[in-house]
């Protein structure tokens, strides 16, 4: 799994520059959770073509996805005091999980 991360990093991340290009600007909680939450993104936006790329889709959100609501609140508190981070974190859908 590892692998096919890394794999996703060098193809996926070039198009999420906007996250990257100020990385080093965020708190790095901050900059953790965008780089995971645009992975995230990705991958609920993709095409789930056949099985195994239902699977991988799948398998990929659970893993980037599962937790970002609690995330996003809890850093949204933490930093409600600093507009720079607020303004960027709002940019996120609040509640992307499944209701349990």
């Amino acid at each position: 799994m590892i692998f096919r991360l890394l794999i996703a990093l060098f193809v996926f991340v070039p198009c999420y520059s906007f996250a990257s290009e100020q990385a080093d600007e965020w708190p790095a909680d901050v900059a953790s959770f965008i780089e995971q939450r645009d992975l995230c993104d990705h991958f609920r936006g993709e095409e789930p073509y056949n099985e195994e790329r239902r699977k991988f889709l799948e398998k990929n959100i659970v893993e980037l996805c599962t937790g970002s609501d609690s995330k996003l609140a809890n850093l949204k508190e933490k930093y409600r005091l600093n507009p720079a981070v607020i303004k960027r974190l709002s940019l996120y859908e609040e509640d992307i999980e499944p209701n349990n």
